[in-house]
């Protein structure tokens, strides 16, 4: 504190303002005590001496993040700190240990981002700027390291921001606890939501604010013993019952009373409700509604809450049917009753609002009404009922009603609790006090008298903490402070708490006495306290009373005193409501204990609010004095609830009344400036320079300031210097009138220069004016002569023009007369030249055109003769090129008939089986028709013999009958007639049976060929059966394998599936055959299949076929494929910059055909070989290795595979087959000999991968590829990583300069020791440059890809950039003027690396660090006043955003030199600019961490060159298998 002795004509000084609390202002005259101030806005205004402070002309632009680090430690300057630091939306500041939180009305979501958490966890208290995890995570650490529990005291007006403050320390509490959420919510979550419910019913209206909370909470926050969260609990305390009775105006009551009224109408209808106005609990003030509130959306937001924190429809239906009795209770009046001293309901609407009270709680009416107006009085002799007068039944009313509301909120704590969890195992906790602070109004009563003692017994609680602080840093700096005296508050406890003579005491002694009124009760408060000095009797009033609190007097009004004390405990209350038939009511009363209850009716049944008010708060203190506390101020910077208002006289009284202003005043009573060794040197030290000569000690050469300026009672600990009060004014002082005499010197030597500066410009200018003279009249002589020159000049020019003009004219008519003798002359040329030029044009005409057509004629008929003998020779080639086609393509054709061969002579056999047995019953049946038709001709001729003998036989014996006379008759010729017919009948019978022989034998001809026919298709029929049985044989031993391969993939499918997910990618096992066309592909060795219809094929040639070894094939490959694993399972090095690994997988896998499979286990066990030899992350040298091989081949296969749908083979497939011949050759390759094959492997290679034909990839390998890629930017996140890992802990040491380096440099010069410290603080870039260069050898070792490995260290100097500009900004201590040349210094050496790197390998890593370098270079900058706010972010700091440029300027502080900032106009303009685009850019001014994948598989193959692999050396393990010829060099 200054004192007026350090105050004179041109001091800054603060002095008090009624509007603005405090205002700056300079002293322009001092007249004895009174001084006259010049203030910053050009008024003048008069002070006393005794009551101006001085103002620190030398604070910082932006503020301290610590109040006690201030020069001068008073209220002004604790308000201008806070107004700064706010105005920068820093919103925290400490005093010590303790979190002053101003209100910022809001969202800075890059205060609370996980990235901050981050940055506080572990980070030791006061390192990093002021913030409320800072507070939460020094309470975890203690209680984690000391087993002892913590507590966190919030406390400030509503709308301060405690809420949201206490959702933050919950918040980082459970980031630290980490306990999993339940059923999708957190413990912070549980507690939050049953804030609503909580507020509902214990909040309510005051003078000051709409929603103050009337109860104490203190949220339990329980861990286990490993410091994770187990459970939480919320205490509640000091509840305000006697308002649910009696309100003042413009308050209200609870707000549950007033939602409830605002419910849906069939509740309202149901519970009997109306108007607020109706009511006798809520009329007592003016006061229903809420601006901008809905109480009916209100009630229904309260509902759900209910809902979420478990509270049943049934139960909440009772909660507010008890709320709607209380209202009705209040309604019920007494008037004085037939007998003395009396009373019965006062009328009708009395009676109806008793009869709704006993059918809401359950209960009898008749004994409801009993229980309101008599009392039951039990003596030894005998049980006496006495009645109550009309007061006294009121006052039992009130009574029954707080009673039953108080029962009530505690069984919702209750509920909420049990809904979230608690740990009863549980040995430490977190608690977060969430309490109402102290209240001063216009009108004060019972509850102002209540909520100030409480708030004395915590700040008595935080100025013993303050003290106990105090005490822990004089310890430390080993300090004298045993004479300090510190002033406490016990004296005012006293006057409150004291038995018997308290207030509290006196109080519940009058209301024990009926007769005893409020004036009775304040003359005893009169008598009692006439001598105390805290206790003062106000002038104009009887009854009124001052108490001189921490925060201020306070007058209270004693009125209403005596009845919102008074708080019956009646038993016929309780036995009334225990018996209620609702079971929630009678919950809320359990029956009392037999033995209590004797006692109590034994005892007096009078019970007062204040007696029960102090043994709550007694057992609040018991369980904070069991904690270790922590203290968050939460302060409300407007009453408009806006933000960047700051009103000072609002925020002085909030500082006051939360004891911060007592913590400033307690530490003034010690040393209330505090300054480390080096900053005072860095101030002071022009007092004495001498003290600073040579290598000196700092400790002593702040001693020898000190007593050089003969200052006592100060104190120099171990590493500060502690100054009474007064003492650094004094200081300030001194060192403006050293300050002042060396300006004075300054002036001088400067006017000096000034007056030698204009005697020399004089003299120049005589000089100069001479020389002008003299030059003017040589200048007029030179004109004469120049005018005499010009006159000889000017007769020359025109006597030459007259003549040349009179030859212009002879010449002119010399040229007319030539031009038309000339021009006839040429005219008769011209139609002579025309003439013969038409000549020869129609010569050349005709010529041309003869000679054309004959040109035509003759090239016709030679195209003509070239077309026919150019077909010929077509012809003869089409003819050699089809055989060849037929040629090359009968291998092909025999594979295909082969294998569909088995089929067709399969369907052949049954159809000839078919054939046969239809042919044979067709014969059957053609036979059995023939001889049927034989036999029916038979019988016809057998008949008609037999008709002709039987007709012969008739004629004769009629001849032989007749008379020898023949005589013709008719009988006769019709004889003759009818023999006749018979004869012509047998005839055509004769005739037709000859033909019937002829169609018989024709059939039996017929019959004859077709047995003959059937007897050549029964052999062919043997001879096809005999060559199915041997191809049916062989199918079958094809299926059993087939079967056999079927069941092991299947075990195998099943082992791979049980396997740990780390082993997927190698499911399949070693013993997995190659499947289908992979069994001939993977050496190359397959045949042309032979014929099976060619004559020429045997039966011997059959069988040896089918006889082929497969098994042992199968078994070669799976050799190989071990073979080929065991091999890249070393390390087997670089053939140049080529990794051998990748270049022999590649080439095994293109020999074998492996891509083009359609199953196969060689890419999983490549991938789990892969994979294994990863496992140890910190190996940088495998991760490097297996990043060159799995790149390499990465791209060898990007630049062969194609899908088997690539439209590059569409045009192929499309193309018809006699007109797709190179198609069909390149196909026939892939199935073509071993010979063939390796012909093309050897020859192919040759020309690099540019000449290898591109695969048509099958699934596995396309799968592989995939794999591949994830494989690859795996380890290249894992060198990252690593890499990232190693250069961490140096960042951190790299950001700030330590303070050595500092102060050392007081006068500039520096010394032996100061550069060898110099080389020590470098020491920490040297090892970031030195693990970043080891780190490049490593990869260049290992021939990584350049590509890889530029995007490898820019993203590490993004990461590098990141950090260190994130904490530039995050630490204010860091943003000074000399760590900025450290940095500056440490930047260069990573610049130096990367030019030592070169573009080849650092790329463009340099650029990644732009937001540092240009903070820095911004922090480094001189002149930074002179800038404006275009030059900053368009010339100086383009990169940085408006927010960056922003904190940085507030936060920039010279400790080297002692400039400023920029100007204030720049600061105003940065601000304008960010309220502005407040709505589109993001407040967050921190860098994110870039942790992607920068690259893609397209990029590498353009990044990468062509990759010869032909002339790769196998290794020694496969190049003596035959199976792995291939690798060998070829031989011609």
């Amino acid at each position: 504190m200054g004192t007026s002795v350090n105050i004179i004509v041109g001091s800054h000084v603060w002095v008090e303002d009624p509007t603005h609390a405090w205002i700056d202002g300079q002293v322009t005259k001092i007249n004895g005590e009174d001084v006259e101030i010049q203030t910053d806005d050009g008024n003048k205004v008069v002070g006393k001496l005794s009551k101006l402070y001085p103002k620190d002309m030398e604070a910082p632009a932006g503020g301290v993040d610590d109040m006690t680090k201030l020069s001068y430690l008073h209220e002004p300057g604790v308000l201008q700190n806070l107004k700064i630091r706010y105005e920068l939306n820093e919103i925290y500041t400490y005093t010590g240990n303790i979190l002053i939180a101003i209100n910022p009305f809001q969202r800075l979501p890059h205060l609370y981002d996980a990235h901050m958490m981050h940055q506080y966890k572990g980070a030791p208290f006061g390192e990093l700027s002021p913030h409320v995890f800072a507070v939460a995570d020094v309470s975890y650490r203690a209680m984690v390291n000391e087993g002892k529990s913590n507590s966190i005291l919030v406390s400030g007006e509503s709308g301060a921001g405690k809420t949201e403050t206490t959702k933050m320390l919950m918040q980082y509490l459970a980031y630290l606890g980490g306990r999993v959420a339940t059923e999708g919510r957190t413990v912070e979550q549980q507690v939050l939501e049953s804030n609503p419910v909580l507020e509902a019913f214990g909040n309510a209206k005051t003078v000051r604010n709409n929603n103050s909370s009337r109860f104490g909470k203190f949220v339990e926050i329980q861990f286990d013993k490993h410091g994770r969260i187990s459970g939480a609990a919320i205490r509640t305390y000091l509840l305000e019952r006697s308002r649910v009775c009696q309100i003042n105006d413009p308050e209200r009551n609870y707000h549950c009373f007033y939602l409830l009224c605002a419910a849906p109408q069939e509740e309202i209808e149901k519970y009997k409700l109306g108007n607020p106005k109706s009511f006798h609990y809520l009329n007592q003030s003016n006061c229903f509604e809420l601006v901008e509130i809905n109480e009916a959306r209100d009630y229904l937001a309260t509902r759900r809450a209910m809902d979420i924190v478990g509270i049943s429809k049934n139960e909440q239906e009772a909660i507010f049917r008890v709320i709607a009795a209380i209202l009705h209770l209040g309604n019920i009046d007494f008037s004085k009753g037939k007998e003395i001293d009396s009373s019965v309901p006062k009328d009708d609407k009395s009676k109806f609002h008793l009869k709704m009270t006993a059918e809401l709680l359950m209960c009898d009416s008749v004994a409801l009404e009993d229980a309101l107006i008599k009392r039951v009085m039990i003596t030894p002799e005998e049980v006496i009922k006495r009645s109550l007068d009309p007061h006294n039944a009121a006052i039992s009313r009130d009574g029954l009603a707080k009673t039953i509301y108080s029962r009530l909120f505690d069984w919702l704590v209750d509920k909420i609790n049990s809904s979230i969890g608690q740990d009863p195992h549980s040995k430490c906790l977190i608690g977060v006090l969430d309490i109402y602070g102290f209240e001063s109004f216009k009108h004060n009563s019972f509850e102002q008298f209540c909520i100030n003692f409480t708030n004395e017994k915590l700040q008595q609680h935080f100025n013993q903490h303050v003290f106990k602080m105090e005490q822990e840093e004089y310890t430390k700096e080993k300090i004298d402070w045993s004479y300090i005296e510190f002033v406490d508050n016990q004296d005012v406890l006293d006057l409150i708490e004291k038995k018997p003579g308290g207030i509290i005491a006196l109080l519940d002694e009058a209301c024990m006495f009926p007769k005893s009124t409020h004036e009775t009760f304040a003359n005893k408060l009169y008598q009692t306290f006439k001598t105390h000095k805290r206790f003062i009797k106000p002038k104009l009033s009887r009854t009124d009373f001052i108490i001189s609190h921490y925060a201020g007097e306070v007058q209270y009004m004693s009125d209403q005193f005596l009845d919102k004390n008074k708080d019956y405990v009646v038993p016929e209350h309780q036995d009334l409501l225990s018996a209620s038939k609702c079971s929630f009511v009678a919950g809320l009363f359990p029956p009392i204990p037999e033995e209590t209850n004797k006692s109590s009716n034994k005892s007096s049944k009078f019970s007062s609010i204040g007696s029960r008010f102090k043994l709550q708060l007694q057992s609040l203190m018991e369980t904070l004095n069991a904690t270790e506390p922590h203290y968050i101020r939460c302060v409300k910077p407007n009453n408009q609830l806006k933000p960047a208002i700051f009103e000072n006289a609002n925020i002085m009284q909030q500082l006051r009344c939360g004891g911060v202003l007592e913590a400033i005043r307690i530490s003034c009573a010690g040393y209330p400036t505090r300054r480390p060794f080096f900053e005072f040197i860095n101030r002071f030290g022009i007092l004495a320079p001498e003290a600073l000569e040579g290598n000196y000690d700092e400790k002593v050469a702040c001693r020898k300031i000190l007593e050089k300026k003969g200052l006592k009672g100060y104190q120099i600990g171990i590493t500060k210097v502690f100054l009474r009060a007064g003492q650094m004014a004094e200081l300030d002082a001194r060192r403006a009138e050293v300050l002042a005499n060396a300006a004075k010197a300054i002036q001088r030597r400067i006017r000096t220069h000034i007056a030698r500066k204009h005697f020399i410009a004089l003299r120049e200018a005589s000089i100069f004016v001479q020389a002008l003279c003299r030059g003017s009249l040589a200048s007029k002589h030179f004109a004469g002569m120049k005018r005499e020159a010009a006159a000889i000049k000017i007769e020359k020019n025109v006597r030459r023009y007259q003549f040349w003009k009179a030859y212009r004219k002879l010449w002119a008519s010399m040229i007319v007369l030539q031009t038309g003798l000339r021009a006839m002359d040429a005219r008769k040329k011209f139609r002579f030249r025309k003439q013969t030029k038409a000549a020869t044009i129609i010569q050349a005409r005709w010529r041309c055109h003869r000679a054309s057509s004959y040109y035509k004629k003759l090239k016709r008929g030679t195209i003509v003769a070239q077309c026919r003998w150019r077909g010929r020779i077509a012809k003869r080639e089409l003819r050699k090129l089809k055989q060849a086609a037929r040629d090359t393509g009968a291998l092909k054709e025999a594979k295909d008939k082969l294998e569909k061969q088995l089929e067709e002579l399969t369907w052949r056999l049954q159809l000839e089986k078919r054939l046969r047995t239809d042919l044979e019953e067709a014969k059957a049946q053609e036979i059995a028709k023939l001889q049927n038709s034989v036999e029916a001709l038979q019988n016809k001729v057998d008949e008609t013999n037999a008709l002709l003998v039987k007709e012969k036989e008739a004629a004769r014996k009629a001849i032989e009958e007749a008379p020898p006379v023949i005589k013709e008759t008719e009988i006769i010729v019709e004889d003759t007639k009818k023999v006749e017919s018979l004869t012509a009948e047998v005839d055509s019978l004769k005739s037709l049976l000859q033909s019937e022989k002829q169609q018989c034998e024709e059939l039996e001809r017929k019959y004859a060929e077709s047995e003959d026919c059937s007897e050549e298709r029964r052999k062919k029929l043997e001879e096809m059966e005999k060559k199915a049985h041997l191809f049916q044989e062989s199918m079958s031993r094809l299926e059993e394998k087939l079967a056999n391969l079927e069941s092991e993939n299947k075990v195998l499918r099943q082992q791979a599936v049980s396997m740990a997910p780390n082993k997927i990618l190698s499911g399949r096992s070693k013993s997995n055959i190659q499947r289908g066309g992979e069994g001939g592909h993977m050496f190359g060795d397959t045949r042309t299949p032979p014929d099976l219809h060619s004559p020429s094929m045997s039966h011997r040639d059959l069988s040896e076929i089918e006889d082929k070894p497969q098994k042992s094939l199968n078994e070669k490959q799976q050799e190989h494929q071990e073979l080929l694993i065991r091999c890249i399972g070393q390390h087997l090095g670089f053939a140049g910059d080529r990794p051998i690994a990748a270049c022999i997988i590649y080439k095994c896998l293109l020999q074998w055909r492996s891509f083009e499979v359609e199953r196969t286990s060689v890419f999983d066990r490549i991938i789990q070989t892969v994979g294994h030899a990863i496992e140890t992350q910190d190996n940088n040298e495998v991760l490097a290795y297996w990043l060159s091989n799995a790149s390499t081949l990465l791209l060898l296969l990007q630049r062969t595979l194609k899908a088997s749908g690539a439209t590059g083979m569409a045009p192929i497939r499309r193309r018809s087959s006699s007109a797709s011949l190179f198609g069909k050759m390149s196909h026939s390759f892939r199935g073509s000999p071993q010979g063939v094959n390796l012909s093309f492997a050897n020859g192919g290679l040759s020309g690099g991968v540019e000449t290898l034909r591109q695969v048509e990839a099958k699934y596995p390998a396309l799968l592989f590829k995939q794999q591949l890629t994830a494989y690859v930017e795996k380890i290249y996140g894992m060198i990252r990583d690593n890499l990232k890992k190693e250069i961490s802990p140096l960042l951190g040491l790299c950001i700030q300069a330590p303070r050595t380096s500092r102060a050392s440099l007081v006068k500039g010069t520096r010394s032996v020791a100061n550069t060898a410290a110099q080389q020590a603080l470098i020491a920490h870039w040297q090892g970031i440059v030195k693990s970043l260069g080891n780190f490049l050898n490593t990869l260049k070792a290992n021939h990584v890809p350049p590509f890889l490995v530029r995007k490898v260290f820019t993203q590490i100097f993004s990461f590098i950039n990141v950090q260190l500009f994130n904490s530039l900004l995050l630490r204010r201590e860091c943003c000074s003027f000399s760590n900025g040349e450290y940095v500056k210094a440490g930047l260069a050496e990573l610049e130096n690396w990367c030019s030592t790197a070169t573009d080849e390998y650092a790329g463009s890593s340099w650029d990644e660090l732009k937001h540092i370098r240009q903070a820095i270079g911004f922090l480094v900058i001189h002149q930074k006043p002179k800038k404006t706010l275009d030059e900053i972010s368009h010339q100086l700091c383009p990169v940085l955003s408006i927010q960056q440029l922003y904190r940085i300027s507030t936060m920039y502080w010279d400790d080297k030199y002692g400039t400023h900032s920029v100007s204030p106009d720049v600061i105003s303009s940065m601000r304008v600019s960010m309220t502005e685009d407040n709505h589109t850019v993001s407040n967050s001014f921190l860098l994110d961490d870039d942790s992607s994948i920068p690259f893609s598989v397209d990029d590498i193959s353009k990044s990468m060159e062509q990759i010869d692999i032909n002339d790769i050396e196998a290794p020694a393990v496969i190049r003596e298998n035959s199976g792995f010829s291939f690798l060998l060099p070829r031989t011609d």
